[in-house]
């Protein structure tokens, strides 16, 4: 059994979901916008960013409590979350201020901050030895590449319109950009940072989702109402390239995206429908849905 934490943005609440029956084990208040959330490596805790409220939350997760708030005069819509479980560290990226915390996560203690130099710094990932950090920067149409030991900028790549959906193939380390605005899936070599594969996907494709085995990604598309499913193992014209075999049609307005960690399942949250619809990932068709509060954007899975 697993359960689910939703965020609200709507409604400043986290409802705390039984990922199998879709019965809400707990609702609590945030700050204002609740955005994203991750987990730490134990699970025990929860990371919350209210983007609006310019606060990050810790949560209790046995307890289903806000334990802890963490503001700073840079803040100014902190978004992004990301767990760098080798460095015991939590990165976060402050949308309009454009500067990256790294916390430490035994501490919870700020360890520094420092900028991109692009517009709008939104989401931040790792690649696979969690050695670089990739931070996808809406305003730029940039990647940022960053060397997380030194917290250097590397490399700010050019990608498509607006990327906002940022993760890494865990095995060719190939970096998969969601870009909202011309509606394209951008896939940068990790050597070059060209962009070797662009691919079609839905209106307003928000977030990269990769499953616990790395061969199929989900892409929700924000203003069709569905999600793409890409196989990274898709061979065309004779080439492997990461590829849009399928869409499924769920709410209005998809956002946050979650694999349980079995991988047989999805989770994504309609931010319209005020719902979370259940992706059976054999077939990748929508199963059923579990009600949440309004407007669920931020998701993830916690295992018991």
């Amino acid at each position: 059994m697993g359960e689910l934490i939703v965020l609200n943005k709507d409604a400043d609440t986290v409802d705390y979901i039984d990922a199998d029956t879709g019965e809400r084990l707990a609702r609590v208040e945030t700050d204002f916008n609740p955005h994203e959330v991750t987990l730490s490596p134990d699970g025990d805790t929860a990371y919350v960013t209210c983007s609006l409220g310019d606060s990050l939350l810790f949560f209790d997760n046995e307890r289903r409590e806000v334990r802890d708030r963490f503001e700073h005069e840079l803040f100014d819509f902190p978004h992004g979350l990301a767990v760098r479980e080798s460095a015991g560290e939590l990165w976060l990226a402050a949308t309009y201020s454009s500067q990256l915390f790294v916390f430490d996560i035994e501490t919870e203690e700020l360890l520094t901050t420092f900028p991109t130099h692009q517009q709008h710094s939104h989401m931040v990932t790792f690649g696979p030895d969690e050695k670089t950090a990739y931070i996808a920067n809406i305003g730029s149409d940039t990647v940022t590449v960053v060397d997380a030991d030194e917290r250097r900028v590397v490399a700010d790549p050019p990608v498509g319109e607006g990327p906002e959906g940022i993760a890494v193939d865990p095995d060719t380390g190939e970096i998969l950009v969601a870009n909202q605005d011309d509606g394209r899936l951008s896939v940068l070599d990790p050597d070059s940072f060209d962009d070797i594969g662009p691919a079609i996907l839905g209106t307003t494709p928000i977030r990269v989702v990769f499953d616990p085995a790395g061969r199929y990604a989900l892409v929700p598309n924000r203003e069709s109402d569905d999600v793409s499913v890409i196989d990274t193992e898709f061979t065309r014209d004779g080439e492997r390239q990461p590829w849009e075999i399928k869409r499924i049609p769920v709410g209005i307005w998809p956002g946050g995206t979650v694999f349980e960690s079995s991988g047989e399942r999805a989770f994504v949250a309609n931010n319209k429908t005020n719902d979370v619809s259940v992706i059976d990932a054999d077939s990748f068709e929508e199963s059923e849905r579990f009600e949440t509060g309004y407007h669920p954007d931020g998701i993830t899975y916690r295992s018991d």
